[in-house]
């Protein structure tokens, strides 16, 4: 059981709430919000995303990236397929299974706000599993922070705001850069930790094609991003002042990103990694709490 809960990667589910957290905030300060929606749109990326996870272990796994020896020894935890704990039928039908699990929120939402939302699901679906597999998969050639960016950012914050009634506003749209800059963070600090395997096995994340320097400065200017958003939604999209809470809690964690950019390298970079998936938990619930305490919108 707890192989299956590790490959899961709990800790990095907070790609998947923060958002949602976000988006059914912003419903909330419309005068639009609704549990069964928001429920269904954080349902549904929780399921994509838990797919594109064994997605991950399963074909890294069949292709040697996660079990290197030597100089190219795996940095991170165990991964479920690569270690031999899990056969790679047994997670193939586990991704199956996700998948299949993700058609009933999706069937919901395009119900409920509209056949945008089965146009989600399905791109959603496809670039989860293409992102490791296929033959030129999205992380192996350097597009993994541009699908990652997207889907748990502007789409995600966004699609639950819209899950509620169906408008897509500015404001989510605004509001969205910032998760999304977070979880390429955490994915840009695993790329960083993984580079020199990675490169040993033919795939070229940004980090691998720009160089350790790149990936590093990627990693501070997205959490400068978390930072900036809300003002910048503040400012020109009548976000509430009480998003400020998410720059704040952002400020507050800026040592994540200040021991990056000083050097922290290798299996230390684990503590990174945590300190990102901590950060998108906790910088949904305070920006959900401030626009809350802004109150309902006149």
């Amino acid at each position: 059981m707890n192989v299956w809960v590790s490959a899961l990667r709990p800790k990095t589910l907070g790609a998947s709430l923060c958002p949602v957290l976000m988006g059914g905030a912003l419903a909330w300060r419309d005068g639009v919000f609704a549990w069964t929606p928001v429920l269904a749109a954080f349902s549904g990326a929780c399921l994509l995303q838990i797919a594109s996870n064994f997605a991950n272990d399963l074909f890294d796994g069949r292709r040697g990236t996660d079990s290197g020896v030597g100089a190219n020894a795996r940095l991170g935890p165990p991964r479920a397929v690569g270690s031999g704990a899990v056969s790679q039928r047994a997670m193939a039908m586990a991704l199956v299974l996700a998948l299949v699990l993700a058609v009933i929120p999706a069937s919901y939402l395009t119900v409920h706000a509209g056949a945008v939302f089965a146009v989600i699901g399905v791109l959603g679906a496809i670039c989860a599993v293409l992102y490791t597999a296929g033959p030129a998969p999205l992380g192996y050639i350097g597009l993994g922070d541009f699908f990652v960016f997207a889907f748990f950012g502007p789409i995600a914050v966004a699609g639950t705001r819209a899950a509620c009634d169906g408008a897509w506003t500015s404001a989510a749209f605004a509001s969205g850069i910032a998760p999304g800059a977070i979880a390429v963070a955490l994915l840009a600090t695993n790329n960083l930790r993984d580079r020199i395997g990675d490169a040993a096995h033919g795939k070229r994340t940004l980090v691998v094609r720009l160089g350790e320097g790149f990936g590093r400065a990627q990693i501070v200017a997205c959490h400068a991003l978390a930072i900036l958003v809300p003002l910048v939604a503040i400012l020109f999209f009548g976000v509430p002042r009480g998003a400020l809470t998410a720059s704040m809690l952002a400020i507050l964690l800026a040592p994540i990103s200040m021991s990056i950019i000083l050097g922290r390298d290798g299996a230390a970079l684990n503590k990174s990694l945590a300190g990102f998936g901590a950060m998108l938990y906790f910088y949904g619930v305070a920006f959900a709490v401030g626009v809350y305490l802004g109150g309902v919108a006149a």
